[in-house]
């Protein structure tokens, strides 16, 4: 199969951890075709043109739409705010082109199913960036669930904290615009822990929750013109600006096939950088990953003699373990970054063999419909069904 070429919309901390995907994908997994960083495409000229340096991309531009009609670009990577999916993504589906788009799919679950329709009905290969279903250990997870080894689920736990608002002073950005990121932690970490949940559990029935903006108003500034991969916007204080969307968000769930779900997110809990951490427990046993230790996998069984039961730490490194052949020998742990590899190895490999690969728009979709129930539950302050 001929090379592919790509173009990745979109440059700062995504921009970084895709670029590096890309260079990577085809070195470790060998049946992969070496993609072409063909093309990445920004707003702001000088800072994109230096991120196609800096990342070894041929060439740069600021027009995303005609970058995703050009003739030589077979993929589009959309690493752009919320509010541009839907347009940018129904845009590269006329165009023909196979798409792997950031998390949430879209604002809401009616724009996510015109994505998932139009995507379908072009035949385009199209995927969600839920990358930590690329972490060996939750891949491991879902075989055992599969295996039988939990016997029947009960409970999912789930939590996404981080700390990086904590400050009042942390000036604004569009993570904390409503129309243009949609939410706060609810749309940018939930999703994951709803992504994990349906791709552990099962489909989700009802939900209720709970949302709060503890500090509403931030500095706004007059951000620094240099690329950055950080969360941390410098430069000159312009005033104050109000917070649009949530702080928190957290609410139960049941599940279709009987389990109940608790679910938080937060980015203003102190001292945590990136704790995701979900638990599962069921009649034969429980399991317990925590993404600040991606590498091991808790796990619990009922079956063992009672004298020596207890939770076990299984290192996911072994070559039998899910994409760990591809890496590294036993005990040499992989991080954040390859999960992105991983990633493109599945996203590339049904590009050449022609396959569904999930989570995809459909995924994108239902998460969607969770996320704007949990909304629609804070609005009514009653259970709703997705």
């Amino acid at each position: 199969m001929k090379p592919l070429n790509v173009a990745l919309i979109g440059y700062n901390f995504m921009g970084k951890v895709h670029s590096y995907a890309l260079d990577n994908v085809s070195f470790f997994f060998k049946d992969i075709v070496k993609p072409v960083k063909k093309v990445i495409v920004g707003r702001t000229e000088h800072l994109v043109k230096q991120a196609a340096e800096n990342y070894n991309w041929e060439e740069y531009t600021t027009d995303w739409k005609k970058t995703v009609n050009r003739d030589d670009i077979d993929a589009v990577v959309i690493a752009t705010p919320t509010n541009t999916h839907f347009e940018i993504s129904m845009e590269a589906i006329r165009a023909g082109k196979h798409i792997l788009c950031e998390k949430p799919l879209a604002m809401n679950a009616e724009e996510a199913k015109l994505m998932l329709d139009a995507a379908d009905k072009a035949g385009v290969v199209h995927m969600l960036g839920h990358n930590y279903r690329r972490v060996p250990a939750i891949a491991l997870a879902q075989q055992l669930i599969q295996e039988g080894k939990l016997g029947e689920i009960y409970h999912f736990r789930g939590v996404y904290l981080q700390d990086w608002l904590l400050d009042p002073q942390f000036p604004t950005s569009w993570k904390l615009d409503k129309k243009i990121a949609g939410s706060g932690p609810h749309g940018d970490l939930n999703a994951h822990l709803i992504d994990l949940a349906r791709y552990l559990v099962g489909e989700v029935d009802q939900v209720v929750g709970m949302d709060k903006t503890f500090i509403t108003k931030r500095p706004k500034v007059q951000v620094d013109e240099t690329l950055t991969s950080n969360l941390t916007a410098k430069g000159k204080s312009i005033g104050m600006e109000e917070v649009t969307v949530d702080d928190a968000t957290a609410f139960l769930a049941k599940f279709k096939d009987g389990a109940l779900g608790t679910f938080e997110g937060t980015r203003i809990a102190g001292g945590r950088k990136n704790h995701e951490r979900i638990e599962i427990n069921g009649s034969k046993g429980s399991l317990v990953f925590n993404f600040e230790a991606m590498n091991e996998l808790e796990f619990w069984s009922n079956e063992d003699d009672i004298q020596v039961q207890g939770f076990r730490k299984i290192l996911v490194t072994e070559g039998s373990h899910p994409y760990v052949s591809s890496w590294w020998p036993p005990g040499h742990i992989i991080g954040y970054e390859n999960t992105f590899v991983n990633q493109f190895a599945d996203f590339f490999g049904a590009i050449q063999n022609e396959n569904i690969i999930t989570p995809n728009f459909h995924d994108g979709w239902l998460n969607n419909r969770v996320l704007d129930a949990v909304t629609k539950s804070i609005d009514s302050l009653t259970w709703e069904k997705v």
